[in-house]
């Protein structure tokens, strides 16, 4: 176990120094790379500038840019793509040590060269959202899995219910998660089997503001019924995507599968008595 830190150490600003690095992260220095990258590329090149053509020192900056933007990010690549058009203008192209540009050429190449980054940049970033995309799809697909392979294989409902409560509370980013076999009451937000969410009687939108209130409903259906409820206490502003929601849906159905195999007492809505059993909520038709 690591050393605990008195507040009183934190006088010497050691220990400050070192929250403040580990605050640092990729993005920043990303960032810090978009800008100094160019600028000692056009630096480098300032000794051969008289020997290489304008295009070439252009190239060199292009490769410079095309590796800020592979990061995936956006902003990043936009910014090495105009620090690269001012270093060539101030540093590569006559007058040198001026932003002013004298040949026609020399102009068109820098505007090539920033147009150039900032289409290499939204292209980086694009293909970083898809594989961002595609990683979720395949997590997702392993969580609902684990799931799915226990309650084939006939475990005890108690350890599907578990596995479900930690693969909901990992794909929709919550803070707690529960299992009720009764109705929770008083919850006016709820998943329902399409993936939406619903406070009341409104659909609310989670891609940008997450789920809604302190607890949100999920409830747990088999063969018509309302067999039980997930209880999620969600991270405020936390973004959910509607393929999250969806997995979240058949995971819960699940747990309803495992729950209907356990018990047989239970009847479909259609026909029969009233389904009874230990699962209070059993009497409500989804």
């Amino acid at each position: 176990m690591g050393a605990v830190i008195r507040p009183e150490e934190w006088q010497d600003g050691a220990p400050e120094a070192t929250g403040r690095a580990a605050r640092v992260g990729p993005d920043t220095w990303i960032m810090v790379a978009a800008v100094v990258a160019p600028l000692a590329a056009a630096v480098a090149l300032i000794p051969g500038r008289g020997h290489l053509d304008s295009g070439d020192n252009a190239l060199i900056l292009v490769v410079v840019i095309v590796a800020v933007a592979s990061t995936g990010r956006r902003l990043a690549a936009a910014v090495a793509a105009l620090v690269s058009a001012l270093s060539f203008d101030f540093f590569l192209t006559r007058p040198y040590g001026s932003f002013r540009i004298t040949r026609r050429a020399d102009l068109i190449t820098e505007l090539l060269l920033l147009v150039v980054g900032l289409a290499v940049g939204e292209l980086a970033a694009r293909g970083r959202h898809h594989r961002q995309v595609a990683g979720e799809g395949r997590q997702q697909l392993a969580q609902l899995h684990s799931v799915t392979e226990l309650a084939a294989s006939g475990q005890d409902t108690g350890l599907v219910v578990a596995a479900a409560t930690r693969e909901l509370s990992t794909l929709l980013g919550l803070r707690d998660c529960r299992f009720s076999g009764h109705d929770p009451g008083g919850l006016t937000a709820r998943i329902t089997p399409s993936g939406d969410v619903t406070v009341g009687s409104e659909l609310w939108s989670t891609d940008d503001l997450g789920l809604p209130t302190r607890q949100v409903d999920l409830p747990v259906r088999s063969g018509g019924w309302r067999l039980g409820h997930f209880v999620l206490t969600p991270t405020p502003g936390r973004p959910v995507s509607h393929d999250s929601l969806l997995v979240a849906v058949a995971l819960a159905d699940q747990v309803g599968a495992a729950l209907a195999a356990e018990d047989a007492s239970l009847v479909p809505p259609d026909g029969g008595p009233h389904p009874g059993g230990r699962v209070g909520d059993r009497s409500s038709s989804v």
